[in-house]
């Protein structure tokens, strides 16, 4: 089993202890960000399996492409997908629902 911690600051003043677990094709990653340890998303870790190192503050900022390499044919990277795609979609109706607003502005001043 791999392990890798960050520390990655966010609102709080402390920073949140972000942790992932390889082993095998099972990742598993925590976060101690109110919204990671009421198992609820938590954009600290998905930023870190993104390959992003914003926020952290701990000198092992290089590690997180080693654990974004983790990623590829786990269910997490299955999952992250699904949420990329869902947000294309959310970003697409939102374009959609500003076009219809403004047709029913100008219909009411029609």
């Amino acid at each position: 089993m791999e392990t890798r911690d960050f520390l990655v600051q966010g609102s709080a003043q402390e920073p949140y202890k972000v942790t992932f677990r390889k082993d095998g094709s099972n990742l598993r990653a925590y976060c101690t960000c109110p919204a990671g340890e009421n198992g609820m998303y938590c954009k600290h870790r998905f930023n870190i399996l993104e390959g992003s190192d914003k926020g952290i503050v701990s000198p092992n900022g290089a590690d997180v492409q080693v654990v974004a390499s983790w990623l590829a044919g786990t269910d997490v990277e299955a999952a992250m997908r699904a949420v990329r795609e869902i947000e294309k979609e959310e970003a697409r109706v939102k374009s959609l629902l500003i076009l219809a607003k403004r047709a029913l502005a100008r219909a009411m001043l029609s």
